[in-house]
């Protein structure tokens, strides 16, 4: 119909859909007798497979769920036809199920039942059906039987054996063995193919067996069906040397095979082409000959491979686990040895049943309400959409014409629906390649208000705070609800009040007037119902004297107070807290109602003291902290005479008494030191696992001198006492005699014990072993028992002397019952408790279907997905994991973070649901969904793209305030990272600040092209703050705010310069240096010609960095200045001076310079000459440098 409009219909339709006036559909809540009410049509809730392959030992299930209210009934067609169940005696019907269970107790083939069935569950309101299911019975066929010639093949020639399966429903895994019933060996050179055959690149002389069987595994009946073996025999042109050395190297034993190019066995021709479902496995092959062995390279044309290939069979196969439609193209795999290459292209194809885009869902609507159904799907190709109502197709329904629907291709209208035309639609999408059918109701509903609450609801608030009263209602029509207080007056709402769409009333800040009986009342056109609320506004819960720190000196009291006001109407809780933990009230801790008593004070009692005070609506806390104080700090004189110390070792330990399990410990107090001992440690030593190694054992405290030492079977013990005062421990006593306890069953259960697989098919049992000191006796094993949950089976049994044993060939993720227990020489101790443990996972064989997503808004979205069947997670079922990742911006030209990121949802709900937030608006998402266990994620569901909505953008990139004179501020700045919409403008605020003082704020709105903007200043001094933003459709985005300099004090700038790297500050710096330095030459100069000393008598005393002054407080020129080396010289490495390339000794007339006999320079400086002229006294004239400043000395 639409393609007969033309562009006419379409612009029709779009019209509709603007105009279009929907209310919002209703959502029914939960509550039980409104559920028990509710009329609604029959709703599928589970189905058998649409593909469904059963065993033929088994009798046949096909399932079919439905609920409804009157609770449905349900009927069968069998290949289009109505099925009578009643009139075959091998076919029944569960009760109140529609589940269809065929057995063949009494004879009757499977086959007769293949066909395809679908169910129809109906009641008063509608029909709902399930997908058409094709029953089809498992096959194993045999083998036929042929006999099978011996294969002779020439040494180095390709080879393929045949396996050629029966056929089987599903087909069968293949996989080839030898007569021992071992694998055969696949390498690079010999390996199966996708079909089953066994393919040898060059057959060797080591080749030849005579036991080449291809077996075919058959997984519904758990049988193996075995070929007939071949027999090889590989012709040589010399003798098969087995015991060569050359053959480690060689694999042809030194024999000469002739070296062939590559050629394709498998696929044949120079290229080939693949046709692959969407989700479905992909797998490309190329085996090759040749001699040498040929490598297999793949690549895909127009691009590199992605991370979803994987290479197989010595990469003779590449897989893509679950296709998509960027997958199609060209791939090319390359055989190549040393003598040459050969190339295969596929061309993979990738078609698309239909898969849903946004499936229909229930619609709950009132009385003269709109609403709509839509249905989309893609595929390729594109799927043909069909509505049915009740099982029929829409356009033939046998009904009066009915004027409040109306279908425009994949959406069908309703407007002003009346009470009698609820149905159940289906949407049927199909294309060559299959099909997708979807049940949703249209229920339309009357109901009178309903109050969902609980009556005369008690609601107690604290003065001043905000509080909620509840109203929870249902109605249909939508009820309106108000609000009274106390049954009189208007309704409430505004100002003090503000009532939610919920029903609920908020109280902004609860006050003692507000106290009252508040009562909610809901009506539409059937009725109205109330119900009331009873606030009352207490008074807050306060510590008006709290604790306060405080030090106390040992021994004396201390008291911490905590007096408290509240509402006299609330009965009140105090509790006391020392270092966050409860402190324990006993004898000498007294509690009264406003304080907290510690008498006799000790080191114990320092920490810090919480105070708390509950009522059932609020709580107050404070806290102090006590310092405890010795007597001594207090007495330094007394400190002086009786110093403290370590107290000394503990003497003479003595053994007696001896027991079993026990012994008695007597020793002798060693000098306390004028600090009482307030605990005694015992430690233990014992020779048989950790010899030397000292353990404590017990404590006690410091007046003890004798005590009973409990002790463990079968350990050779000696024992040594340390004491402790305030000062610190002593040094460990000396070690008593040994004491042998005799040997015992162990009494200790080991713990930790714990089942899971670590593969598939096996589960890992752990336990933590017993301490040396828990042995009770030798030769310690653990016996462990295990047996399947809930089946009855024995128990089995396995003795150990690790801590872990693997029950291996277990069927994936089931339960095991686990029991353990420790055993030595003397006997069996006792058992632990039965814990519940798991064999190992798999992965998941399902991916969640029906991937879909709804209420997009600019950050977040609505996820919805059918949940797998829970027997196909293969494990514990951990969450719903969603992978998503931005795969663009809207905003032309903007890049984006294409990384992935998951989120996790743990649902086990019929239809669940999830909210994916923290999304970036106005861009391009795409997702999809797995299903994951402990250790393994399932196959994806469909992916699913959508877009967010425009947002407002994020802050500017930078905002500059530039300010480089009085009565001018320049601003500038940039577009946002991440806009979030199309910007169309900045809006600048900006108000004058002085201190705490603010003037009127002023506005200024720019187009999105302008990024700077200059503000004139009235008067020198004043300072701005400026607020800058930039906006989107949906508003402002994030504030950026800044404040201009104080102009007296700073030249400021965002990107202030810095005056180091200015070139007049630069030059003036050099100039200052470079007249430093000639002034510093100069005064070098004159001390060089001023007073005159002995050299020889200075000669040989050491440098000295400083010169001294004489008591006239003039420089004393006799110093060892003149065995330093001139400036411009450096130190060398060992201390000697280096002399430098510039020294004033080259501008003299020799190399070594010349000086009087007291050491000064015999005239001026002078030009320097070469080394291999006659050095001479005579001066030059002042052509240097040097001589120009000498000379103005």
């Amino acid at each position: 119909m639409l393609a007969q409009g033309g562009p006419w219909a379409l612009s029709v339709i779009s019209l509709v859909l603007l105009l279009w006036q929907e209310v919002s559909a209703i959502d029914v809540p939960l509550d039980s007798k409104i559920q028990q009410d509710l009329k609604q049509p029959p709703t599928i809730m589970k189905q058998s497979l649409k593909d469904y392959i059963v065993d033929p030992r088994d009798n046949i299930i096909i399932e079919c769920e439905a609920k409804g209210n009157p609770v449905p009934t349900f009927s069968w067609r069998r290949n289009g036809k109505f099925f009578n169940v009643g009139k075959d005696p091998r076919v029944t019907m569960r009760k109140r199920s529609g589940t269809l269970e065929i057995s063949f107790r009494s004879g009757g083939r499977p086959e007769d039942y293949e066909g395809e069935y679908q169910c129809f569950a109906s009641n008063d309101f509608g029909t709902a059906l399930t997908s058409k299911i094709l029953l089809r019975v498992s096959k194993s066929p045999l083998w036929p039987k042929e006999v099978l010639e011996p294969v002779v093949v020439s040494e180095g020639s390709p080879l393929v054996l045949a396996c050629n399966p029966p056929p089987g429903l599903p087909p069968p895994l293949t996989f080839w063995m030898d007569s021992a019933m071992m694998p055969i060996t696949q390498d690079k050179r010999v390996s199966m193919g996708l079909n089953g055959d066994l393919y040898f690149s060059n057959v060797l002389a080591k080749d030849s067996h005579t036991d080449y069987s291809c077996n075919a595994r058959f997984l519904f009946t758990h049988t193996i069906q075995q070929k007939n073996p071949f027999t090889l025999k590989v012709q040589t042109k010399e003798p098969y040397n087995d015991t060569s050395s050359v053959n480690s190297t060689d694999p042809y034993g030194g024999r000469k095979v002739a070296v062939t190019t590559p050629n394709f066995l498998s696929p044949t021709g120079t290229d080939s082409s693949r046709m692959v479902m969407r989700g479905e496995k992909l797998n490309l092959e190329c085996i090759a000959s040749g001699v040498p062995t040929p490598s297999i390279k793949w690549f895909k044309k127009g691009g590199d491979l992605n991370q979803k290939v994987k290479l197989d069979n010595f990469n003779k196969t590449l897989r893509i686990d679950s296709v998509s439609e960027e997958d199609a193209g060209e791939y090319m795999c390359m055989a190549n040895n040393q003598i040459g290459s050969i190339r295969h292209s596929i061309y993979v194809q990738v078609k698309a049943a239909p898969y849903w885009l946004d499936q229909p869902s229930n619609l709950v609507l009132a009385p003269d309400e709109n609403g709509r159904l839509v249905c989309r799907a893609n595929g390729n190709p594109k799927p043909h959409i069909q509505w049915l109502v009740n099982g029929e197709p829409i356009e033939s329904d046998s009904s009066l014409p009915n004027p409040s629907r109306s279908v425009v291709g994949d959406t069908i209208m309703f407007r002003s629906v009346q009470i009698g035309s609820s149905a159940v639609y289906q949407c049927n999408a199909s294309n060559d390649h299959g099909y997708l059918l979807a049940n949703a109701f249209v229920s339309i509903l009357d109901m009178a208000p309903r109050m969902l609450g609980p009556k005369n609801q008690l609601i107690k608030v604290i003065e001043n705070n905000r509080t909620f009263l509840d109203c929870p209602y249902f109605g249909s029509p939508l009820p309106e609800l108000r609000w009274f207080k106390n049954g009189q007056g208007s309704g409430l709402d505004g100002g003090h009040y503000r009532v939610y769409i919920n029903g609920t009333l908020e109280i902004k800040r609860a006050r003692a007037e507000d106290q009252g009986t508040y009562t909610c009342v809901a009506s539409n056109i059937l009725g109205k119902e109330e119900n009331q609320v009873r606030l009352e506004v207490k008074e807050p819960t306060r510590i008006v004297r709290a604790p306060e720190h405080q030090s106390a000196i040992r021994g004396t009291m201390a008291r911490f107070d905590c007096r408290v006001k509240s509402d006299l109407t609330l009965p009140i809780t105090v509790t006391w807290l020392k270092d966050d933990k409860p402190l324990s009230l006993g004898s000498r801790l007294k509690k009264d109602e406003d304080s907290l008593s510690i008498p006799n004070v000790h080191e114990g009692d320092e920490g810090t003291y919480t105070c708390t005070v509950r009522t059932e609506i609020d709580q107050d806390t404070a806290s102090a902290r006590l310092t405890v104080l010795e007597d001594a700090s207090l007495s330094p004189s007394q400190s002086s005479v009786l110093p403290t110390d370590r107290p000394d070792a503990p003497m003479d330990l003595e053994l007696s008494d001896p027991e079993a399990r026990n012994v008695r410990l007597t020793w002798i107090h060693g000098d306390d030191h004028n600090s009482p001992v307030t605990l005694f440690v015992v430690q233990f030593e014992e020779d048989r696992w950790q010899s030397g190694k000292w353990q404590n054992l017990s404590s006690y405290p410091g007046d003890f001198n004798s005590v009973i030492l409990e002790l463990s079977p079968f350990v050779n013990y000696q024992f040594r006492v340390i004491a402790v005062n305030s000062v610190g421990q002593s040094r460990p006593s000396l070690p008593s005699q040994r004491y042998q306890t005799s040997g015992a069953p162990p009494d200790v259960i080991p713990s930790g014990l714990k089942g899971w697989g670590t593969k598939k098919n096996n589960m890992e049992i752990s336990w933590e072993p017993l301490l040396d000191t828990e042995r009770n006796g030798p030769n310690l094993n653990y016996s462990v028992w295990w047996r399947r949950k809930d089946t009855g089976e024995e128990w089995s049994n396995v003795t150990t002397v690790g801590t872990k044993h693997i029950v291996h060939d277990t069927e994936t993720y089931v339960p095991y019952e686990i029991k353990l227990q420790a055993v030595n020489d003397f006997g069996l101790g006792r058992e632990s408790n039965i814990i519940i443990g798991y064999s190992g996972e798999d992965k998941p064989t399902a991916p969640p279907t029906d991937l879909r997503v709804s209420k997009i808004d600019s950050t977040k979205v609505n996820v919805h997905w059918t949940p797998v069947d829970p027997s196909t997670v293969l494990g514990e079922f951990k969450e719903y994991r969603v992978y998503y990742w931005r795969e663009g911006s809207m905003v032309k030209g903007l890049r984006v973070n294409k990384e992935k990121r998951t989120k996790g949802f743990y649902s086990t709900v019929a239809q669940p649901t999830g909210i994916l937030t923290d999304l970036q608006p106005y861009s391009h998402y795409r997702i999809y969904m797995v299903v994951a266990n402990n250790r393994y994620e399932g196959p994806p569901s469909n992916h699913v793209e959508f877009r967010t909505k425009e947002g407002v953008p994020e802050a500017p990139k930078f905002f500059k305030i530039i300010q480089r004179s009085t009565d001018v501020i320049h601003l500038e700045w940039d577009k946002p990272l991440e806009p979030n919409g199309i910007l169309i403008g900045y809006k600048l605020r900006y108000q004058t600040v002085n201190g705490s003082r603010v003037g009127l704020m002023q506005m200024e709105s720019f187009l999105p092209n302008v990024t700077t903007y200059t503000l004139r200043l009235p008067e020198r001094g004043i300072r701005y703050k400026f607020y800058l933003a930039a906006l989107t459709q949906v508003g402002a985005g994030e504030v950026y705010a800044e404040e201009s300099p104080h102009f007296t004090n700073e030249a400021y700038s965002k990107d202030q310069v810095d005056i180091a790297t200015q070139g007049w500050f630069i030059g003036l710096m050099c100039a200052i240096a470079l007249i430093i330095l000639i002034l510093l030459i100069v005064c070098f100069i004159k001390r060089s010609r001023g007073g005159k000393y002995p050299v020889r008598e200075k000669k040989d005393l050491p440098l000295d960095a400083v010169d001294q002054k004489g008591e006239d407080g003039s420089f004393d020129y006799h110093s060892d200045e003149d065995n330093k080396p001139l400036q411009g010289s450096q130190n060398s490495l060992d201390g000697g001076v280096k002399e430098s390339d510039d020294s004033l000794v080259d501008y003299g007339e020799g190399g070594d310079g010349q000086f009087n006999e007291d050491g000064s320079f015999i005239g001026q400086y002078t030009v320097k000459k070469d080394k291999d002229e006659t050095e001479g006294n005579e001066s030059s004239e002042a052509t240097s440098p040097v001589n120009a400043i000498y000379s103005l000395a």
